[in-house]
């Protein structure tokens, strides 16, 4: 039994049976990995795949008990390799970073320029997705850190702390109805925003829960106009008069955005909490929490490893 049969084994559930995807992911031929299956089932003594052909169709009752074993086994052995790193080029190597547009757009920037400033020796990769896809690339191994508002807190495999909370803005063209009620000292209301067609996050990103269970509880309809991913096309629409936006607080700038005029709708939707995710069990290395720490002070060494701890151990 070798490591690399255990990854073999590992990769083929993720791939979804697929060798050659397989194959792709260890950097090996289709046949090596088919190799490596065999091998492994003969040396156990029980078939781990069911199989029609040569085609995989998912785990033996056996495979699905002893994944758990495998997984494990497979993540200890990185971690060691990330030990044996750490001690002996600890100021070197790649930190891969994923986030949603909006955090690697708005929050992410100053972060990362002061975390390269005190660790130049460090490749950083940034990686976008929407939250689910973040989550899957931490819990797979594949991004050491993982930043989003939605969805981390629903993976078990995930150690997720809260880093900052945030609100929504409303923005529109400066000669809007809703801007010449607010100069007329008009409050903000959720009847109000109703009126008009919104422009806001596709379902899943940036708060987009929030906003649609607002309505919903006022028992209020309203129009998308358009959902988008990021602010930086809502706000190119709403500037078009295309709809009324809805935007992360933080992706608003007075000095940038003078073509919009915003108003805060803290009041009318529920606060968000931006997460930084971790997968469960990992050795991060010392830069990992130097990281997290430089983008949230909060989350120092001792209290992510204290996360760590008190994180429920599943197989």
């Amino acid at each position: 039994m070798n490591f690399q049969q255990l990854r073999a084994v590992r990769e083929t559930v993720r791939r979804g049976y697929n060798l050659t995807l397989v194959a792709e992911a260890l950097h090996t031929s289709q046949p090596g990995v088919s190799r490596q299956l065999k091998e492994l089932e003969q040396e156990l003594g029980f078939e781990i795949f069911a199989r029609a052909g040569r085609r995989l169709l998912g785990l033996t009752p056996p495979g699905k008990a002893i994944l758990p074993i495998v997984e494990r086994l497979v993540r200890d052995a990185e971690n060691l390799r990330r030990a044996g790193a750490d001690y002996g080029a600890a100021d070197r190597g790649l930190l891969t970073v994923a986030a949603t547009h909006t955090q690697a757009r708005y929050a992410l920037p100053s972060a990362v320029r002061d975390f390269r400033a005190t660790h130049p020796g460090v490749t950083l990769h940034l990686q976008q997705g929407s939250p689910r896809q973040i989550a899957e690339l931490v819990g797979n191994g594949e991004a050491d850190v993982g930043i989003a508002t939605e969805a981390l807190a629903d993976y078990p495999e995930l150690v997720t702390l809260p880093c900052y909370r945030w609100t929504h803005l409303v923005v529109t063209p400066p000669d809007h109805p809703l801007a010449r009620e607010a100069a007329a000292g008009e409050p903000l209301t959720l009847a109000g925003l109703a009126r008009f067609p919104l422009i806001t996050y596709e379902p899943g990103y940036t708060g987009r829960r929030h906003i649609d269970e607002a309505f919903e509880r006022a028992g209020l309809r309203f129009e998308m106009a358009l959902s988008a991913m990021d602010a930086d096309v809502i706000k190119t629409y709403v500037e078009l008069g295309v709809g009324v936006g809805i935007i992360a607080s933080m992706a608003y700038d007075e000095v940038r955005d003078t073509s919009l005029a915003a108003r805060d709708a803290g009041h009318l939707f529920a606060v968000n909490t931006t997460r930084v995710a971790v997968r469960r069990g990992a050795f991060l290395r010392a830069y990992v929490h130097a990281f997290i720490e430089t983008f949230a002070p909060t989350l120092d060494r001792a209290a992510i490893e204290a996360a760590m701890r008190h994180a429920p151990e599943h197989a």
